[in-house]
């Protein structure tokens, strides 16, 4: 019952976000009566708070592997191209082959991620294997200045969260060119693109 409670609540909050869903709204998703979400969660927060970890460790643990993999087979000489796609084509997998509650789970963190209430969990859940990323970045690009690293990564990542968010929007502008649901078309250019934006703000440097 418990799995079946998060994975309402994970629909919902990707759709309305935490104050847009209920206690009620969720018992309804899965059909039974608003106590018996009561009974396993004492209230929403406590709720949004376990959707969020339940997948979130998955994610990181392999983003991590993969990072530290990475490094390793560079003899501790990464290239940006390199970690970004350890860093990002590891978390596209999941999305393409876990289905649609990984797909609903992508969207609730793109909504979390830029709401006030997502804030401290994206700290708790990811600024370990996030601040791995940049060390690899740094290593890659040794002159370049320690803000621009991070500059890049708020741009990887604001692109990436809109990406996640599967809004649609891509859809409409190149009249069905190109899918918000193709993330394998994603996978194919993301970390490519950004690491030629992280090689150019670095040339003054």
């Amino acid at each position: 019952m418990t799995e079946q409670i998060l994975d309402a609540a994970e629909y919902l909050f990707s759709k309305r976000g935490l104050y847009g869903v209920t206690l009620n709204d969720v018992a309804k998703r899965v059909g039974v009566h608003h106590t018996l979400v009561n009974y396993y969660f004492d209230d929403k927060q406590k709720l949004f708070e376990s959707v969020f970890a339940r997948r979130a460790g998955v994610t990181s643990e392999l983003r991590m592997k993969a990072l530290d993999d990475y490094d390793a087979s560079t003899g501790g000489k990464p290239t940006v191209e390199g970690a970004l796609h350890a860093f990002l084509d590891t978390d596209l997998d999941l999305y393409i082959q876990g289905g649609e509650g990984w797909k609903n789970y992508a969207a609730f963190g793109a909504r979390a991620s830029n709401a006030s209430e997502g804030t401290e969990l994206m700290d708790k859940h990811f600024d370990p294997v996030v601040l791995r990323l940049i060390d690899l970045l740094k290593k890659a690009l040794p002159d370049c200045a320690e803000e621009d690293i991070f500059w890049g990564y708020h741009f990887v990542t604001g692109a990436l969260m809109l990406t996640l968010a599967r809004t649609g929007r891509i859809d409409t502008l190149s009249g069905g060119l190109c899918k918000s649901e193709d993330y394998s078309a994603v996978k194919k250019r993301m970390a490519k693109f950004m690491a030629a934006g992280f090689n150019e703000i670095c040339k003054g440097n």
